[in-house]
């Protein structure tokens, strides 16, 4: 190839790059301000009404508001394939957030210390919470919680409802708080802080745990703590309860008698008495005690679990099975290396 051909073949391909990119951008949809949108105004003017909300303090703020493509496209993404509860343990608990645990339970001792105190919630718990959501801080979400919102609330159809109230909460929160909601940041689901609050269980369960007149998830360690401690209060911890107990590994048989003692939903359908009286061998409880056996694919095989009612609480937090389990175990191991470190001494 001539030098020539070589300059006039790269001019070519020069032009017809930049005529697909001129199409794409005339085929591309244009977006304007959200608070242009006559839906948008509508809901604006319900709320303003509803709620006392300044019409032109929403209407600037939605304004600012920016579609996000790549959060559409994140909660559009096919659900992967489910865990088992072995790949889900080892996924958080794990040897980095275990030591990250404990130095932040080192850090903090004397806040979770108090916020055991008040509502009962050891300490490992509330640690093994904020480890397993943003690792201690760590990854607490970039996104603008404003565009999350906004973007979910009005153009992802299957979920508007839920996230149009996330954003109504969000202004509340901000209004109360005196926030900036356009400053404020988290997951691209509108999730923020050291516990991934949405707005509205910020403003249900948030607290100003050092008294310094604000509610900070996002920068104050102190607050984030009381805060997860308060939310577990206020879904019925029961202070000194058993979470759940491994029951042992199951054989076919043992497996197939434990399936007809577990189902879909994350209820406490039976009691203590119920399932000893079936011959499962459980701690010490009361017979009218709660309680599900939770039958899942282990390391070694399949394992029966109890599951009683401060497992419940967990997965008030995150509507899930293994994920209540791995912060029962994740705060096991914490609290094992927390009494190793302090020479035995309990964290109680």
């Amino acid at each position: 190839m001539t030098l020539f051909s070589l300059f006039r073949r790269t001019r070519e391909l020069l032009w017809f790059t930049g005529v697909l990119l001129v199409l794409g951008q005339l085929a591309a949809p244009a977006y304007g301000s959200y608070a242009e949108r006559e839906d948008v105004r509508a809901w604006i003017s319900a709320q303003v009404e509803a709620h006392g909300l300044d019409a032109a303090a929403v209407t600037s703020t939605l304004n600012g508001a920016k579609r996000q493509e790549s959060i559409l496209k994140a909660i559009a993404r096919p659900a992967e394939r489910v865990l088992t509860w072995d790949e889900y343990r080892r996924l958080f608990v794990e040897p980095m957030r275990i030591e990250q645990g404990l130095a932040f339970w080192n850090t903090h001792a004397a806040t979770l210390d108090r916020a055991r105190m008040r509502f009962g919630v050891p300490p490992e718990y509330v640690v093994a919470i904020i480890g397993v959501e943003t690792r201690y801080g760590r990854v607490t979400g970039s996104y603008r919680v404003l565009d999350a919102l906004a973007t979910l609330g009005f153009d992802y159809p299957p979920r508007a409802t839920f996230f149009r109230g996330e954003l109504l909460a969000l202004l509340l929160m901000a209004r109360e708080e005196g926030l900036d909601p356009a400053t404020l940041k988290g997951s691209y689901a509108g999730a923020m802080g050291y516990g991934q609050f949405i707005p509205s269980s910020f403003r249900a369960y948030a607290i100003d745990f050092d008294a310094d007149g604000h509610r900070d998830i996002w920068g104050n360690p102190t607050d984030a703590i009381g805060s997860v401690a308060n939310y577990f209060a206020r879904h019925g911890w029961a202070r000194d309860g058993l979470v759940a107990a491994p029951l042992g590994a199951a054989d076919a048989s043992a497996a197939q008698r434990a399936s007809g003692w577990t189902d879909d939903s994350l209820e406490l359908n039976f009691t203590a008495g119920a399932l000893r009286a079936a011959g499962w061998k459980l701690p010490p409880l009361a017979d009218d005690q709660a309680s599900e056996l939770l039958l899942l694919d282990g390391a070694q095989g399949k394992e029966v679990w109890a599951a009683l009612p401060n497992f419940y609480v967990i997965t008030r937090y995150n509507r899930s099975r293994l994920y209540a389990l791995a912060v029962h175990e994740l705060a096991g191991a914490l609290r094992d290396r927390y009494a190793a470190a302090n020479n035995g001494v309990s964290a109680r």
